[in-house]
């Protein structure tokens, strides 16, 4: 049916190139004008393309000319003229699309076009590789090239200085790796002053080993965390002090806005027993928030009715259902404080000041592109998450590659033994041999029996990149044997040696199926770049991980019958096949988790991205006054709307509440009375307020100056939106993780999380605003005032310290045939994603 398909309407791809083909003999014709300017007549092009792209002309229009000039400079500067299947993929990233093309199709090199292009305009292109090494390594080749062009160029790596990235980020186009990119925008969004932000606004990026990024470290999040702990005694202080003091006379309740207030007197106490001048000084923020949080602990928060205590663990109890909410806890340090009332352990607060996955991270960008030799496989992924189409680039000689049918043993020590004969056979014809395996286990176990038999060879594990990439380079030579996992050495061409060819090319050897294609067929791509000669072949047993989780037990009961010996093959199409649909089925379970990941992590980003903007509003803005009083004007609407309700009459109005809470928070003791709001509506009562609060702002103003003010704003903006910010996602982090039980209650986990997460942010929307109102409004301000860093942070990635090397993973352990499926359904891992 698809052949039929393919027959009447032609094939897609086959379509999109024959398009862009119409653009390469464009630039083709074109190529004899650019052999005959000179080196300054060439280099002014880039001058020339800028001052049209002014006059209105658009990218597209210049993309010919762009082209043709960076082919005859690559020709002058570094000896390479692009292939016209190169300038196809150049074409394709310029599109934003994903250029899949086959190892040593010169993807390094198809990258400049779309990078120069798109450089004119002068917002910044970022080309994103997988490692340190291969970003210095691809941008001190390629810089000749862009400064002939007059482009300058920088490299962002994990040990620059500030200064040093800020020069980096400056320049048209910046290489580096997805970590530090991402890095870089979360530490951008944490600083105090615009000055300190290195990247520019987020416009185009080209990833190489698209795949790699976007899919395999897809689930990896960034994480910005605190260095050490948040000291837990100052719970135990706070609680400790609350429990001496008297309702009424040192601090009043609002059982309707459950909130506590403290009067006067109470504020006395507080700073005898701490031993402070002024609670409200700016350089008390964090007493004064624990002592109002152990405050409402005590006075607010009930044992059996708001929560309850299970296992030495309190547990939050859902106000409308009774049910306890699992995997949830009070933010805002709440719960601390309800745990040091109950005389538990506290636990320490989270330090997580910033996260972001790579997925979310790289949408932000105008346009994204891609480079990768296996990405149809992915295509439906790429499409739905990122919006980004494959297109396979023609290579530019035809591939001679022998890939042999898979071979099949009965046990994997008979698997092995005919991997090493075979090894040492072709080792005896000087043909190099690269050995693919998927573990660290397998190939140590591999290399100890080629030392058994004597053959030299290097193992590699994705630990040293640059001391890889330059064993990987080698692999071609005559003779070599090298064993790598596959993260090794990715992104290098290897070269075939002196007579290789006529030995045959390079040999490659798969030593078990990865569960995703892409990752066999990249394997595969090592042998026969640019039309050599080369081969590649599959060893696999019964006892292999993929083959265990889908019918191995059949087929060994067949061989068993048969009497098959542990080191004789089968060699069918029937078991390829089956190994073939095997993966597709896991490549679709995996793609449905990532899914699901991004669904949850959908909720924060669009939190994360208020939050961002609101943030660097505050930072660009040389005056915030109206934002703070825009975040005023809120606070004394709902302190209003909870103790006068329309539905009531009037003398059923809480006045006195008002009172108190105006008091407490926003105007001097006796500033307001009863009398003041008696016979208002509730309109006129806030507006009122507001007058009041607007008349002391200006008095504080001109009491402390225009310029102090405007700083001390920022400060206490700043500081209430991270440390509640910083909070918010360790409780969504909280909630995220015991949601998937919700499912056993009969509801679908994501919904929940998305409306308890959209509520819990509401509600540190609410927070932040009436801790801005109450300092703005009460602090005493320092004349040397400085924004403060909420906390020191160390960059991670997924949880492990950056500065540590991702390398391939160890036999992780599975998740149990019985246990619940990860992906939150509340079925059975084998009713569920386990199929």
């Amino acid at each position: 049916m698809l052949g039929l398909v393919k027959k009447i309407f032609g094939d897609a791809n086959e379509r999109e190139v024959k398009r862009l083909m119409r653009n390469v003999e464009v630039i083709n014709e074109m190529e004899p004008q650019f052999v005959a300017l000179t080196d300054e007549q060439l280099s002014a092009k880039t001058q020339e393309f800028r001052a049209r792209l002014e006059k209105g002309e658009e990218l597209d229009d210049l993309l010919p000319e762009a082209y043709a000039t960076v082919r005859e400079a690559g020709k002058r500067v570094l000896g390479m003229r692009h292939f016209d299947v190169q300038l196809i993929g150049g074409m394709a990233l310029h599109e934003g699309k994903i250029a899949e093309m086959k190892t040593g199709e010169g993807k390094t090199l198809v990258g400049t076009l779309p990078v120069y292009l798109n450089a004119l305009l002068g917002k910044g292109v970022h080309v994103v590789t997988v490692n340190d090494y291969l970003a210095q390594r691809d941008s001190s080749i390629m810089r000749p090239l862009y400064e002939f062009l007059g482009m300058t160029v920088g490299c962002n790596l994990n040990s620059l200085s500030h200064e040093q990235k800020q020069e980096a980020y400056a320049c048209d186009i910046t290489y580096g790796t997805n970590n530090e990119f991402g890095f870089d925008y979360l530490r951008d969004n944490m600083v105090l002053y615009k000055e300190q932000m290195v990247q520019k606004p987020l416009h185009f990026a080209i990833i190489d080993e698209v795949d790699s990024i976007l899919i395999d470290e897809a689930r990896t999040p960034l994480i910005i965390s605190g260095q050490a702990a948040k000291s837990t005694e100052l719970y135990h202080a706070a609680d400790k002090f609350v429990s001496r003091l008297k309702i009424e006379e040192d601090y009043t309740v609002d059982i309707k806005l459950r909130s506590v207030m403290m009067t006067e007197s109470g504020v006395e106490k507080a700073e005898r027993a701490f031993g402070i001048e002024n609670l409200f000084d700016h350089a008390n923020v964090t007493l004064n928030h624990h002592i109002q949080q152990a405050l409402k602990a005590r006075a607010i928060m009930k044992r059996d009715v708001d929560y309850v205590v299970q296992e030495d663990e309190v547990l939050i109890v859902d106000e409308f259902t009774g049910r306890i909410m699992s995997g949830r806890r009070y933010s805002d340090g709440l719960h601390q404080a309800i745990e040091a009332k109950e005389n538990l352990k506290v636990q320490n607060e989270s330090m997580t000041l910033a996260t972001i996955t790579f997925q979310n991270y790289f949408r932000m960008y105008r346009k994204l592109a891609g480079m990768t030799g296996t990405a149809k496989t992915e295509e439906e992924e790429f499409k739905k998450i990122y919006g980004l189409e494959v297109l396979q680039v023609p290579t530019n000689r035809t591939m001679i590659r022998q890939d042999t049918q898979d071979v099949v043993y009965k046990t994997e020590n008979g698997k092995f033994k005919a991997v090493v004969e075979e090894i040492v056979e072709r080792h005896k014809k000087n043909q190099p041999v690269l050995v693919g395996t998927v573990s660290i286990e397998n190939s140590e176990k591999l290399s100890e029996l080629l030392k058994k038999r004597g053959i030299q060879h290097k193992v590699l594990n994705a630990k040293y990149h640059a001391e890889e990439a330059e064993i990987i380079s080698r692999a071609g030579q005559a003779g070599s044997v090298t064993i790598a996992t596959n993260m090794a050495g990715r992104g290098t061409d290897i070269l075939l040696g002196e007579g290789v060819h006529d030995a045959g090319g390079l040999h490659i050897i798969g030593t078990e199926r990865h569960e995703s294609r892409r990752i066999d067929n990249q394997l595969r791509g090592r042998a026969g770049r640019q039309g050599d000669p080369g081969s590649s072949q599959f060893y696999l047993s019964l006892e292999d991980e993929l083959m265990r989780r889908f019918g191995a037990e059949n087929i060994m009961g067949m061989m068993e019958k048969l009497g098959f010996e542990e080191d004789q093959p089968i060699e069918s199409r029937l078991i390829t096949k089956a190994i073939e649909s095997a993966q597709k089925r896991v490549e679709g379970n995996n793609f449905d988790t990532r899914k699901v990941v991004l669904q949850y992590d959908d909720v924060m980003n669009q939190q994360r991205e208020i939050i961002y903007k609101q943030r660097r509003e505050v930072l660009f803005s040389d005056n915030i006054r109206a934002i703070v009083m825009e975040m005023i004007q809120p606070v004394i609407q709902r302190i209003v709307d909870a103790h006068c309700p329309k539905e009531q009459v009037p003398e059923e109005w809480d006045l006195q509440a008002v009172v108190d809470y105006v008091h407490g928070n926003l105007l001097p003791e006796g500033s307001i009375s009863k009398e003041d709001l008696w016979g208002k509506e509730p309109e006129e009562m806030a507006e009122f307020l507001f007058a009041k609060v607007t008349a002391l702002y200006d008095e504080r103003e001109a009491a402390m100056g225009e310029e102090t003010m405007r700083e001390f704003e920022k400060v206490v903006v700043l500081r209430a939106v991270d440390s509640k910010w910083m909070d918010h996602i360790d409780a969504m982090d909280q909630l995220r993780q015991g949601i998937h039980l919700r499912a056993y209650g009969g509801t679908d986990p994501l919904r929940e999380y998305q409306f308890e997460g959209f509520e819990m942010f509401r509600e540190m929307i609410e927070t932040i605003q009436e801790e801005i109102s109450r300092y703005i409004m009460k602090a005493q301000v320092e004349q040397n005032l400085e924004r403060q860093e909420v906390a020191k942070g160390q960059v991670e990635v997924g949880g492990s310290s950056e500065g540590r090397e991702a390398r391939p993973a160890k036999r992780e352990e599975r998740v149990g045939r019985n246990d619940p499926c990860p992906c939150g359904s509340g079925k059975k891992y084998k009713l569920c994603h386990g199929k």
